[in-house]
């Protein structure tokens, strides 16, 4: 049966020429065998009952057309007393077909105009003696109620398909909308597994860098402490080890095994053991804590950590020889101060202006965007005494 559905569809010519066979047939009926009044074949009426059905045959291909060919049928029939017959239904075909496809205004109001016109027009030219005054207007009314409904009918069918087509424009529309949200979210969600990882492996492997060196160096004179080196490289590459294994398995889906080495975010409380990490490597760290410590978002930890982080790595490396540093944070009643100083010979001025270039501020780049998702205020650049200093502060509520 579907596929009876969708051939009929498909073919909608091929319909409308059968329905305008059968009435040509019963139009051809009426013509031959006549009536009271009508009793010979009229080969005016013979024509009309031909572009009728020609008209129906047609009427989705070319329905402003035929709609005009039928209103110039109905005039004829008018003046050479051709009465209506079965091939008037096309009249109603038409006018339901215009006002379903939407097509010019004209046409349409020609459609109901003409639709109301037709029968008063009839009984007009073709009276009923038999009925009285008031019959004569109640038969009418019944006869003009059909047109009226078919050119209803096609406009809320008009009205029906315009509201589905635009159903179907928003939802195509707000799926691309959601494509181009995924593709955002994937971008940014890969941003932010770059900046990880680049906070952990430039953090971690630089202090295992330090301690590799300080080892060799000691190696022979000093084993003990060649021995506390190498323990500081194997811890220091567990925790990489560990923190990569949690970015990375964020990329991963369905894959997840319970009782996984995961460790949760860094967070406030482990930037001590951060800088008693970056003391054991050979960085002298000063490390002070003002206000009333207290619990803050998640994301306003996690990046207070990393911005330490990436700054204590930033001294290790550019300080120079004999570089010591200073870590201070502040609790205020509205946000989080962290402020990190070193007293070296600070980096060149191409690594802090507009976020580092060359490749060599990435670090930069990247705390200026984890302050800036959590709306707060970074401030980068040489001391005024030498070395350098990053101060931030990062509110408890993000900005709107």
């Amino acid at each position: 049966m579907q596929r009876l559905y969708d051939f009929l569809r498909g073919h909608p010519t091929g319909v409308d020429s059968f329905w305008a066979v059968v009435l040509l047939a019963f139009s051809m009926l009426w013509v031959m065998v006549g009536s009271e009044i009508n009793t010979e074949p009229n080969p005016v009426a013979v024509v009309v009952v031909l572009l009728l059905s020609l008209a129906v045959a047609l009427r989705r291909r070319a329905p402003e057309r035929m709609l005009l060919l039928v209103v110039g049928l109905g005039v004829v029939q008018l003046l050479t007393d051709v009465r209506p017959n079965p091939g008037n239904f096309a009249m109603l075909a038409l006018i339901y077909t215009v006002a379903a496809r939407g097509g010019p205004r004209w046409a349409v109001q020609l459609g109901l105009i003409g639709g109301l016109a037709a029968a008063p027009l009839a009984h007009v030219r073709w009276p009923t003696p038999e009925a009285s005054a008031s019959g004569q207007v109640f038969l009418t009314v019944v006869l003009t109620v059909p047109f009226v409904l078919a050119w209803v009918l096609g406009d809320s069918i008009r009205t029906r398909r315009a509201y589905f087509a635009q159903l179907e424009e928003r939802a195509s529309r707000l799926e691309k909308e959601r494509e181009a949200q995924a593709k955002v979210a994937v971008a940014a969600e890969r941003a932010r597994i770059a900046r990880e990882l680049h906070d952990v492996v430039a953090h971690n492997v630089s202090v295992m860098v330090v301690q590799a060196d300080g080892a060799a160096y000691v190696l022979d004179t000093a084993p003990d402490q060649a021995k506390q080196a190498l323990e500081t490289i194997s811890a220091t590459g567990r925790q990489a080890l560990a923190e990569m294994r949690r970015l990375l398995g964020v990329l991963r889906t369905g894959d997840v095994k319970e009782g996984g080495e995961y460790v949760p975010q860094p967070d406030v409380q482990q930037i001590e053991h951060l800088v008693e990490q970056v003391r054991s490597a050979g960085l002298a760290v000063d490390f002070k804590v003002e206000g009333t410590p207290r619990s803050l978002p998640s994301g306003v930890e996690l990046t207070a950590y990393r911005i330490v982080q990436e700054a204590l790595t930033n001294s290790r490396k550019h300080g120079g020889p004999d570089v010591g540093a200073s870590v201070r944070l502040v609790y205020f009643d509205d946000g989080l101060g962290l402020l990190v100083e070193d007293d070296g010979r600070g980096a060149g001025h191409e690594l802090y202006v507009d976020g580092g270039a060359d490749g060599r501020g990435h670090g930069l780049i990247g705390m200026r965007e984890r302050v800036g998702m959590v709306g707060g205020t970074l401030d980068a650049g040489p001391r005024p005494g030498g070395g350098f200093r990053i101060s931030a502060l990062l509110p408890l509520k993000p900005a709107h």
